[in-house]
């Protein structure tokens, strides 16, 4: 019996690659890893934003955000880069570019139909988060994408149109129905987990969520 596992996410958001790497180290220990079918569901964190790079740096963002002076919205991000370190992740702040990410969702939901999306959705964010990848850039969304298992030319295609496009607005339709409002956010069969909990609660989720399936 399969168990569907929903993660809504965006590929800006260092809690959503945090989240999706506990997720993958609950997994590696989940008992019936196989019967799980994994699907990665649109979240935009600022639909309004525009495709072009924001020049405000994210300690500047936080800091006018949060009330903060630059120096604690510096610690703040400092905290996230060091819990992102312990799960494996390289973040770099300094090079991350914020953008528009509708393009980059629109490719996970093709990538999803070609059966790499995982590898997509990780490639995507270690762009963004560690080598400062301009992700509304449709030859930087091609590039990544191939990089991760799809053809270069159907990512360009896809973009070139609005193929997938009502697809993230669903999705997001989906996640306002639901009642989320912050990422990652996980539904494992009929549990819903809110935040990068830790492997640990992720994987009591899965197996609580497979037991009751069975």
């Amino acid at each position: 019996m399969k168990l569907p596992v929903h993660v809504w996410s965006d590929v800006v958001c260092p809690w959503c690659w945090i989240g999706k790497r506990r997720l993958e180290n609950a997994l590696s220990r989940f008992e019936h890893r196989d019967a799980v079918e994994l699907t990665f569901h649109s979240f935009e964190l600022d639909p309004a934003r525009a495709r072009e790079p924001e020049r405000e740096s994210h300690v500047e963002r936080i800091a006018k955000k949060y009330g903060r002076s630059l120096a604690d919205a510096q610690r703040m991000l400092d905290d996230i880069t060091r819990l992102a370190a312990e799960d494996g992740l390289a973040i770099d702040f300094a090079k991350a570019k914020r953008t528009n990410t509708f393009d980059a969702h629109r490719v996970l939901h093709l990538a999803k139909e070609r059966g790499v999306q995982a590898a997509v959705k990780e490639r995507l964010m270690r762009g963004y988060f560690a080598e400062g990848e301009v992700l509304s850039d449709p030859e930087v969304l091609a590039r990544l994408a191939a990089e991760a298992g799809l053809d270069a030319e159907e990512v360009r295609a896809t973009l070139a149109g609005d193929a997938y496009a009502r697809a993230v607005r669903a999705d997001e339709e989906d996640a306002a129905e639901i009642g989320i409002t912050g990422v990652p956010f996980f539904v494992i069969g009929r549990y819903g987990v809110s935040g990068a909990q830790p492997a640990e609660l992720l994987l009591r989720v899965l197996r609580d969520a497979s037991g009751e399936a069975a």
